[in-house]
């Protein structure tokens, strides 16, 4: 099976190219991509003749074995040839060392085994072709390391209680149990497949990491790790290092990054409880404490997060695809970063708690559908366009960028709703509306404003409401192709002021509750039209159903008439 996901863009006149991707050396255009490297999955790889298995049975501190291809020395016993190895009882302090020169499988049966060993890994895997560990059918498995390792040869650097030098494939219907009390978990320095099981691991640093990929196709885990959850780090070779979830649920409480590569995070299904450097109640150290990181690409198709990280909820260093699922998320900086192209095409998105909701530092924000609600600290979404979040983030530096950048926001469907302490939409490039409804509720201060735009603000089509404050307030461009009013109101409205616009003396266009304190109000939608005369009314009440403080249906009760006034230009100014 090859590995092959999309989405990587580069800016070509003004617009976005697709290619069929993967990672890239940072010092190459973002054109020149490689595919995923090939992995080592087989069918064959989940069948064996059950009459040939040589069984070993752990007993206190000693081990008996009936079958060629076993050696026992105390309480450490070798395999040193491929075949089926079928692994039963305790063993109080040893190890289980593979050693195989051929070419076959080698196959080790987990059928109630508990192993722990004081000086070492209980599993170590020096070399084989490959290693299967299937964990057997309502059986429990345990592995324990010490806290310190003592090494033979100066020159290992093992450092997993189940460590494997080769690829390594686990599954089954049974249950892995794994206490690390050195460093990580279970690794694979090569590939490393998860095909089905319960793992539970709890490390001292890495909880389940393979070097050239990590790919899981189901399962269920628990992990709890002071250092990277699920982690794929080769920084050496740019068609590995990633990791590829297909399906399986997932509870992982990390100190760093709940689930990382070096390369490409890809996620097809599952469902995800990720808690990382303690939660959004902390500040991010050091150290990365994000949910989800990816060094060039991170997409997901489909599944459920509930994401609570101190850091980035989903952080990609290249590109962010969101192509479905659902999110609730809690975090102590921005929701969903991506360095350069972030895009969402379908899904569910609730951020609670951000710095910023959507931010993009470098390349272009779309959004193509899906729903978004998101509470933030500063920018609802924000394209930076070369520099830092505004005011740089926590701990960040300043902006420096400019609408000369060519970035974008694209807003060309879904629904989106902001409640936004900084600025809600903001581009330090252009932005350009084309379809979907946009809310936003913020900020309340002078130094940002509702909508904050470098550069041209075309609104072609779609529904936005925007209320905040009116010191940096903004509203589109007079090159949009659809009309729209900014109200400016000479004294700040309170919250919950219900705001109605209606076609004067006939059918109602707007009636919108703002949820916080506002002095201004841009307004776009289809239903304007040039020569039309409207009214606006403040307070009163509405029979009709509100979501998001708009009101859809019912009919209107009149409160105080603010002001009237004509469309004749594609934005037109009203101060009342």
């Amino acid at each position: 099976m090859k590995v092959v996901k999309l989405m990587l863009a580069m800016v070509l006149a003004g617009g976005l190219a697709f290619t069929g991707c993967r990672n890239v050396d940072e010092t190459e255009d973002l054109a020149n991509v490689v595919e995923n490297g090939d992995n080592h999955d087989d069918p064959e790889d989940y069948l064996w003749d059950e009459s040939d298995v040589v069984p070993i049975v752990f007993d206190g501190t000693s081990i008996s074995a009936l079958g060629e291809g076993v050696s026992i020395s105390g309480s450490v016993v070798t395999i040193n040839s491929s075949g089926n190895y079928s692994l039963s009882g305790t063993l109080t302090d040893g190890q289980l060392i593979v050693n195989s020169e051929d070419e076959g499988i080698v196959r080790l049966i987990l059928n109630g085994v508990d192993m722990s060993c004081s000086s070492s890994a209980p599993i170590y895997i020096i070399n084989a072709k490959k290693t299967i560990i299937y964990l057997a059918e309502n059986s429990s498995n345990f592995m324990e390391d010490g806290d310190e390792y003592v090494f033979e040869d100066p020159d290992e650097d093992f450092n997993a209680a189940v460590y494997s030098k080769d690829d390594l494939t686990i599954f089954g219907e049974g249950t892995l149990t794994v206490k690390a009390n050195y460093k990580d978990g279970i690794t694979s320095k090569d590939g490393f497949i998860i095909a089905s099981g319960t793992i539970m691991v709890d490390a001292e640093d890495d909880g389940i990491r393979g070097k050239d990929y990590l790919i899981i196709k189901n399962g269920t885990f628990v992990i709890e790790a002071e250092g990277d959850g699920l982690k794929s780090d080769n920084d050496e070779d740019g068609a590995f290092g990633y990791v590829d979830i297909e399906d399986g649920a997932f509870d992982i409480a990390s100190d760093r990054d709940a689930i990382s590569a070096e390369t490409d995070v890809l996620i097809t299904n599952g469902s995800f409880n990720l808690v990382s450097g303690g939660g959004s109640s902390n500040s991010a150290g050091d150290n990365s404490e994000k949910g989800i990181k990816a060094g060039f690409l991170l997409q997901i198709d489909n599944g459920i997060f509930d994401i609570n990280t101190a850091d980035d909820a989903l952080h990609s260093n290249g590109l962010l695809t969101i192509n479905g699922g659902d999110f609730l998320v809690a975090t102590g900086d921005d929701g969903f970063h991506a360095d350069s192209d972030l895009e969402v095409n379908a899904g569910t998105i609730d951020i609670t708690k951000s710095y910023e909701g959507l931010e993009s530092a470098d390349g272009n924000i779309t959004i193509n559908g899906g729903t978004i609600h998101a509470v933030t600290s500063d920018d609802g979404i924000n394209v930076a366009a070369g520099g830092a979040p505004s005011g740089g983030g926590p701990g960040g530096a300043p902006m420096v960028a400019s609408a000369e950048s060519g970035q974008y926001l694209y807003i060309n469907g879904g629904y989106i709703y902001l409640d936004a302490s900084g600025d809600g939409l903001d581009s330090n490039g252009s932005i350009d509306f084309t379809a979907g409804t946009a809310i936003v509720n913020g900020p309340t201060l002078n130094n940002n404003g509702p909508i904050d735009c470098d550069g041209t603000f075309n609104m072609n089509g779609g529904f936005m409401i925007a209320a905040g404050s009116s010191g940096m307030a903004e509203s589109p461009s007079s090159s949009s192709g659809q009309y729209g009013v900014m109200l400016t109101f000479g004294s700040s409205q309170l919250a919950g002021t219900l705001v109605h616009i209606q076609i004067n003396g006939g059918d109602e266009i707007l009636s919108f509750q703002p949820t916080k304190t506002f002095q201004s109000m841009v307004f776009s939608t289809s239903s304007l039209a040039s020569g039309t005369t409207y009214d606006v009314y403040l307070n009163g009440s509405s029979s009709g159903s509100a979501v998001d403080g708009l009101y859809e249906g019912g009919s209107y009760t009149p409160g105080t008439k603010a002001t009237t006034y004509t469309i004749s230009n594609k934005i037109t100014q009203v101060n009342l």
